[in-house]
């Protein structure tokens, strides 16, 4: 449970870091880059984990990095420079140009950050001692304090300031309902395909498609409450978020034969993008949407 939340608080951080005037590359690939990288270490350090621990392997991979790295934000990125809702003073081709660079730039950029980050654990790992692993008292301490971690994003939303609700409080109570459903789909669906992790296409398929409806009404015309308004980016941003992932996504990838890798690869990425042209293509281009935000969140 806190791994998913400290995962969005992470991911919700690292964009508002890297969102500037000027930027040289989108917000999302630090995040991409740092939970595959992370994931990588996570893979490295399985044994050691497993054998401290296992709960904690979990609560870094699944929990963590899969929180942390958004493949329903990625597939929705691309699908804003296609239509251009930034509303850039630029041509067709600038747009399909810009699409095209957050696809494979996320690609390659997931992969080598995964690669890198099991190659520098392995590097470190024989230089840290294995500690002992912990007490039955330690683990249900740790248990308590997870429950009551996850337990505590109710008051964080209903008590701080409203303008906390859409950057960050509404979006740790949506958290571990996403990884749950996440983790759940993979477990239940991955060992019914050889041919591709059926649970991870499923969470990133289903993830996408919330997320561009959740986007569409909150592009309505007759715009939505506040409070709905900041409804609606908690659960883009954390259920969405958490929900969909690249890091396992990257792995998946990389475990795979060649021709299952990219199959899995080009399926993923043309049923995210035939998604959000369905939900989000035909409301825009039908006018009854518009490709901004048009409900506002509380400031006080």
């Amino acid at each position: 449970m806190p791994a998913s939340i400290f995962g969005v608080l992470a991911r919700l951080g690292l964009q508002a870091l890297a969102t500037y005037n000027g930027e040289s590359i989108f917000p999302l690939a630090y995040v991409q880059a740092t939970g595959c990288f992370t994931m990588g270490v996570g893979l490295r350090m399985k044994v050691p984990f497993g054998n401290f621990y296992g709960p904690l392997y979990t609560a870094m991979t699944t929990g963590f990095c899969g929180s942390l790295t958004t493949f329903s934000g990625w597939q929705v990125d691309i699908f804003d420079s296609w239509v251009n809702s930034g509303q850039f003073y630029r041509g067709g081709l600038r747009d399909f140009i810009d699409g095209f660079t957050k696809t494979w730039v996320t690609l390659v950029l997931s992969l080598a950050s995964l690669n890198f980050g099991v190659y520098v654990c392995g590097v470190v790992q024989p230089y840290i001692p294995a500690p002992r692993p912990p007490s039955k008292i330690v683990r249900y301490t740790l248990t308590i304090l997870a429950i009551l971690t996850y337990a505590a994003t109710l008051p964080a939303y209903f008590f701080l300031p409203h303008n906390f609700r859409h950057q960050a409080t509404a979006a740790l109570l949506f958290s571990f309902p996403g990884t749950l459903t996440r983790y759940l789909l993979s477990i239940n669906l991955n060992p019914r395909l050889k041919t591709m992790p059926l649970g991870t296409f499923m969470a990133n398929s289903l993830g996408t498609a919330l997320l561009g409806f959740f986007r569409v009404l909150q592009g309505f015309p007759s715009a939505v409450s506040p409070d709905t308004c900041s409804l609606l980016q908690g659960l883009g941003d954390g259920y969405c978020g958490c929900l969909t992932t690249i890091s396992t996504f990257a792995a998946e990838i990389g475990t795979l034969p060649g021709y299952k890798a990219v199959s899995y690869t080009i399926i993923s990425w043309i049923t995210g993008q035939l998604l959000l042209l369905v939900i989000m293509g035909s409301s825009f281009w039908t006018g009854h949407v518009s490709e901004q935000m048009t409900c506002s969140f509380q400031t006080s």
